[in-house]
């Protein structure tokens, strides 16, 4: 099989601890024909240093240091610098299988996909949820030796694999409108050239689920997907992150609201929408797989199912 481009898009910022790991298993794909786009978004730790240490072992880098204008204006600058066939995506916390790459492009190569969605693992790191580290505290307090603990791993795949054409990809997202498995960029492979015709970017209206928008965009273009049953993205949870950080029944309800004319837009495009409008609604109120399925995190969404209910009737 030839090996056509892939332009791998990697935002950094302060990601000094996890960055090695995440650049090392890029690099060490099987499928080797890949340029690697970091941009360094201003980051005030040692991440530069990291990602030049890096490039002066690796061609295939092309590092830009930059000032910070957040993820979706940096991902965007990516896009512009890509010069592969395929766009795939990688978060500095996270890492990636030997064999990924190579999986999602020999699923588009095979197929003539314009877009390959895998399964993935969450990587849940010992003492990340507020239960562990209030456990933690307690031991410590008592004094009690604690024994280190491997981290959890989950894995969630939602689409059988197999090859789908555009309506029907569409009305089986909205199986789980809320998803990680469909929202997020990460799990993908894009065919660059949809992207650049049609003018596909990174909103920066939202503060977090850009990436749904994104795929909303980039959905209305494409006309083949295909869904492949190999794992090989491990998406670590950071509690520093926006999504453990900034969750307020106020911010949901308003990301929900932006993300839903989104939505409603697509499928209205599409001629689905009344087909879909009771599942579109189930989005309002349902979460994507977390960590927290219990405890204040788990009093938010009960909250925010409460003022959609009270707005419905």
């Amino acid at each position: 099989m030839d090996q056509p481009l892939v332009s791998i898009i990697l935002p950094v910022y302060n990601a000094q601890n996890h960055l090695a790991r995440c650049i090392g298993s890029i690099l060490n794909q099987t499928y080797k024909n890949i340029e690697l786009i970091i941009l360094n978004d201003g980051s005030k730790d040692h991440s530069l240093p990291v990602c030049e240490e890096f490039r002066a072992k690796d061609s295939r880098i092309v590092l830009v240091d930059k000032e910070n204008s957040g993820v979706s204006d940096t991902r965007n600058l990516g896009l512009k610098l890509a010069g592969g066939e395929y766009v795939q995506f990688v978060d500095s916390d996270d890492y990636i299988d030997p064999d990924f790459t190579q999986h999602l492009v020999e699923a588009a190569e095979t197929h003539h996909a314009d877009l390959v969605i895998a399964p993935y693992k969450m990587v849940i790191p010992a003492g990340a949820t507020k239960p562990e580290q209030v456990l933690e505290k307690l031991e410590d307090n008592l004094g009690v030796m604690s024994v280190a603990r491997p981290p959890e791993v989950r894995e969630y795949g939602f689409l059988p694999a197999g090859v789908y054409d555009k309506d029907t990809f569409a009305l089986r997202l909205m199986d789980k409108p809320a998803s990680y498995f469909y929202s997020v960029l990460w799990n993908k492979l894009y065919r660059r050239i949809l992207l650049t015709g049609n003018d596909i970017q990174f909103t920066s209206e939202l503060k977090w689920a850009e990436d749904l928008v994104f795929n909303m965009q980039y959905i209305q273009y494409a006309e083949t997907f295909v869904s492949i049953d190999k794992t090989g993205y491990y998406y670590v949870q950071n509690p520093q992150s926006i999504c453990h950080t900034q969750i307020n029944p106020a911010s949901i309800v308003q990301n929900k609201i932006q993300t839903f004319r989104y939505y409603k837009d697509l499928y209205t495009r599409l001629g689905m929408y009344e087909e879909v409008r009771p599942q579109l609604y189930k989005f309002l109120v349902d979460i994507a797989e977390s960590t927290y399925p219990s405890g204040p995190f788990k009093k938010i969404i009960e909250e925010a199912k409460e003022y959609w209910k009270n707005r419905k009737e």
